[in-house]
């Protein structure tokens, strides 16, 4: 299914096989990312201040979770715009960009031959996180794109919420790993384990300790692939 990572100019590239073609997937750092099938290209959450952008290419699709400076970078997100450009976020996101098409979780929409799917991206309010959370339900969304026989997952700034955890068939999938905002990697351990993704990267983790979640998971048949994104 995959190749491991390599790099291209200065970004690590790993290769996920699909029956649409090879999607590079190239980690800029935080929270951001690119995807790259055949000549299409699927800027996520791009923010200049995650890694540089000179060497990548401009957007035909642009994704944002949602409308926090380390996800949404509209000066950057207008140099990567080209006439046809297509960009899919949240609405706080899209009153930012306002041609953006705002999405709300559980809407579908497709992007070329890629089918993009919002889902839910949240805290939960409790014991840990009391008062008002940092990412409140019904504000900012994940995706899921399915790109020929494979799904991918990004699923913002979240934490393992019972709409995460019932998702099925996921091939590779991104959970953040920072506290106060996200998830611990034992958050990320019961949601990886409840829906059972081929391939986990954690990712936007900061300081968190990542060798945590790999003995977590060391003995599941998930494999946890660590790359530079603090």
């Amino acid at each position: 299914m995959t190749s491991g990572a390599y790099s291209q100019d200065s970004h690590a590239v790993d290769v996920i096989k699909t029956s649409a073609g090879d999607v590079e997937m190239y980690f800029i750092g935080h929270g951001s990312l690119m995807f790259k099938v055949n000549d299409y290209c699927i800027h996520i959450d791009p923010v200049s201040s995650s890694g540089s952008y000179k060497d990548l290419p401009q957007a035909d699709l642009i994704l944002v979770t949602h409308e926090h400076y380390d996800h949404l970078d509209a000066k950057l997100i207008s140099s990567l715009r080209k006439p046809e450009t297509v960009m899919f976020c949240n609405q706080k996101s899209a009153a930012e960009i306002k041609w953006a098409q705002p999405m709300n979780s559980g809407e579908t929409r497709n992007a070329g031959s890629i089918t993009v799917e919002s889902v839910p991206a949240y805290n939960i309010v409790n014991m840990r996180s009391p008062g008002q959370p940092f990412h409140p339900k019904g504000s900012g969304i994940g995706f899921i794109l399915t790109i020929g026989d494979k799904k991918f997952y990004i699923a913002g700034d979240t934490e393992n919420t019972p709409e995460m955890k019932a998702l099925k068939n996921i091939n590779v999938a991104f959970l953040p790993m920072n506290l106060p905002y996200t998830m611990t990697p034992e958050m990320v351990a019961d949601a990886a384990k409840a829906f059972k993704p081929e391939i986990l990267y954690p990712y936007h983790y900061g300081d968190t300790k990542t060798d945590k979640l790999v003995q977590l998971l060391k003995d599941t048949d998930i494999e946890v692939r660590i790359r530079n994104l603090k």
